[in-house]
């Protein structure tokens, strides 16, 4: 009888631990309303009040999917929300033109469960715990709602091991006591009671073969959990490295005004980005090239135009520079950790790519922000699907010439970056 009910105790007693601190090491590090904050709460509040993008309250009452379900329909707009406006959508198309034609992100990256949890999170939002609005870094107003709400998940868990610790306590002094009773009705000697340690270690020594298997089931969960840490590497290196920032800049440079509307090159301003790894902040002098001459903007007059003859040591009304220059303190949008090597001059000469692919579509942004996560996750991603630019490249003729006779009859293959060393660790890590 002892032992068979000291067996079954401690075996469902830890069988319990086991369970719960399984469940626990799988806990998402983003829940919902992380996910809104870092993708959403940029342009959009959970109240009425339009912010970059329409309120999001009574949103769901508001959608008119035709065709589809409406969550459906909010799934494809999340998701891609440009195709489905190119798709000839109808509501979608009045959404576009109805926030001046303004895109918005495009989510990809995030998976139907998450996008679903996002959903949950905005219909049913937390109680907001503080009043009135707050600014963001970027000079956003975001509604008090989204500032502060619900439990931090670290507080459950560690409330949950408290509460497991105290029940574990009192089932073993309950265990002991009637283990007592009855050796006491057989006529038995009544065991001592031991310190929950010392039980620990004796149940482990009496049971290691099943220890054995959580110390590698637990140790494999770690090492995933080391791996997507890894891999989503750059979205908690810094705020700077945040999808959706975009900070206030000294001067009210509006990228939508110089490169879309008066379609100024972006090598124009940013002129090392064929050259060098770097793409390279203008200088004053890049700017006072027209400025020089255009003295008033079409939505800040002479206010912010100013700011750039300050810079330069320049005197409109004279014409001459003979003040002290003062440099502009430009506040870098896209950064990366220090680890990683990039060269904006490989993917943009020999790699073809657009600007956009990387930054967004900056000719449609008044404030640049950064659009994509550039996360170790997002370049893999885009390495594995982007096909190598061959065509007017000589080395990569040789090689896809001696590619394809080595092949011959064998595969069709579409050469994408993975293929010719993309995801070899060197080539973007010191």
């Amino acid at each position: 009888m002892q032992n068979n009910m000291s067996h079954f105790s401690l075996k469902s007693l830890f069988g319990a631990v086991f369970l719960f601190f399984a469940f626990s090491f799988g806990l998402k590090a983003q829940d919902a309303a992380k996910i809104f904050k870092q993708n959403c709460a940029v342009c959009h509040a959970l109240t009425d009040q339009k912010l970059t993008g329409p309120g999001l309250a009574g949103v769901f009452d508001r959608v008119q999917p035709g065709s589809m379900t409406k969550d459906a329909w909010l799934h494809s707009w999340i998701k891609n929300n440009e195709k489905l406006i190119k798709s000839g959508d109808a509501y979608a198309n009045k959404i576009y033109n109805e926030n001046g034609k303004a895109a918005m992100t495009v989510f990809e990256s995030l998976s139907d469960k998450e996008i679903d949890d996002v959903i949950a999170y905005i219909k049913a939002p937390p109680v907001p715990t503080t009043t009135g609005p707050v600014t963001t870094t970027g000079g956003d107003v975001v509604a008090a709602e989204e500032v502060k709400g619900g439990i931090d998940p670290l507080y459950l868990l560690l409330g949950s091991i408290v509460i497991l610790a105290i029940v574990l306590g009192a089932l073993r002094s309950v265990r002991h006591s009637l283990q007592n009773s009855y050796n006491r009705r057989e006529g038995k000697a009544e065991k001592p009671e031991i310190t929950f340690g010392e039980e620990i270690k004796e149940w482990i020594g009496s049971h290691r073969r099943l220890v054995g298997v959580f110390v590698i089931i637990i140790a494999f969960g770690g090492m995933k959990s080391c791996w997507d840490a890894c891999y989503d590497l750059g979205v908690y290196y810094d705020w700077e490295t945040q999808k959706g920032y975009h900070p206030e800049q000294p001067i009210k440079f509006s990228h939508k005004l110089h490169a879309g509307d008066n379609e100024i090159a972006c090598q124009y301003c940013h002129n090392s980005v064929e050259k060098s790894r770097h793409a390279g902040i203008p200088t004053v002098n890049v700017c006072m090239n027209c400025h020089k001459g255009i003295q008033t903007g079409p939505q800040y007059g002479e206010k912010e135009i100013a700011k750039i003859y300050a810079a330069s040591g320049f005197n409109p009304k004279t014409g001459v520079y003979d003040a002290p220059e003062n440099p502009i303190k430009w506040i870098k949008v896209h950064t990366l950790p220090d680890h990683v090597y990039f060269n904006h001059s490989q993917h943009v000469v020999v790699g073809k790519q657009e600007c956009a692919t990387c930054h967004g579509d900056v000719k449609k942004m008044t404030t640049v922000e950064q659009k994509t996560p550039l996360t170790m996750k997002w370049c893999i991603e885009c390495h594995r699907k982007t096909e190598v630019a061959m065509e007017g490249n000589a080395y990569y003729d040789r090689m896809h010439k001696a590619l394809k006779e080595k092949y011959k009859g064998q595969y069709d293959v579409k050469f994408t970056v993975d293929k010719i060393g993309g995801l070899e660790c060197a080539k973007c890590h010191y």
